[in-house]
């Protein structure tokens, strides 16, 4: 794996948020991928929540600036990039005013999912893909984390199936057993038909529960990984029927498995 490219996408990371299985996953393969020669890149929101002067963000003029539609609204994309002290590892943040300033990540003070929780979804997919465009940084795998990324691996299949940069790519979903209660914005299967995906694409998201959303990433997606030990039936069922390359949980190496389930994946033609 010594110089691959390997794109973290995740909506938790480690030190930037507090300590959860998702976010210290995310942040720990990623470290240990960097560790062995794997050239990395790590990508998150830009929650409100995040002390920007604490971990020395600041923006990156040359690929902020473009406006990314959602929904017929143009969103202005502003990157914003920090290195993990002491591991030489650059993160990426995608801001926008209205969808990230606020101070807090999913739900608000009475613990209520944002309302446009959906359009926030569909602003970070799309704002990973054209930022790693403007990078002109190719990556052999696409590793997805949290189901806040979970719309990446439909839109690299579909809205950007025609983007050479990414014909090679795999993309890889690790699947936690986080769910949120109720539903995303019961709009969200047609707002993501508005960048001409087909129906049959997003039949999965037409109710868009925890476990939906996750279905979506999963059968979008060239390989599976369980990042909880336990997982629900239905999740765990849908995984196994869709017959693609499976890592499963890993209690205390998420070193040497990983790399290697990496290594088989790009072996596969």
């Amino acid at each position: 794996m010594k110089d691959k490219r390997i794109l973290y996408v995740s909506s938790e990371v480690i030190p930037y948020l507090p300590e959860t299985e998702l976010s210290s996953t995310a942040f720990n393969v990623a470290k240990n991928s960097h560790s062995k020669g794997v050239q990395t890149r790590i990508f998150m929101p830009r929650y409100g929540v995040i002390n920007e002067r604490r971990h020395q963000l600041h923006e990156v003029i040359r690929l902020s600036g473009m406006n990314l539609i959602v929904n017929d609204m143009d969103m202005p994309l502003i990157i914003k990039v920090a290195s993990i002290p002491k591991e030489r590892m650059q993160v990426y943040f995608i801001d926008n005013e209205e969808y990230f300033k606020r101070k807090a990540v999913f739900t608000d003070e009475d613990d209520q999912l944002f309302s446009d929780n959906d359009e926030r979804a569909i602003f970070f997919a799309k704002g990973v893909v054209e930022t790693v465009k403007k990078l002109n940084w190719a990556p052999d795998i696409i590793h997805v984390h949290g189901w806040l990324a979970s719309l990446l691996p439909l839109y690299l299949k579909e809205f950007y199936k025609e983007e050479p940069l990414f014909t090679e790519s795999k993309i890889i979903t690790s699947v936690y057993n986080n769910p949120f209660e109720g539903e995303l914005n019961s709009e969200l299967a047609a707002k993501v038909k508005f960048d001409e995906i087909a129906d049959d694409k997003i039949a999965t998201i037409q109710s868009p529960t925890h476990t939906n959303i996750l279905k979506s990433a999963i059968e979008n997606s060239d390989a599976i990984i369980y990042g909880s030990k336990e997982m629900p039936d239905d999740i765990a069922s849908f995984i196994t029927a869709q017959n693609k390359p499976v890592l499963e949980f890993q209690t205390d190496d998420l070193k040497e498995p990983y790399l290697n389930f990496y290594t088989d994946l790009l072996s596969v033609n």
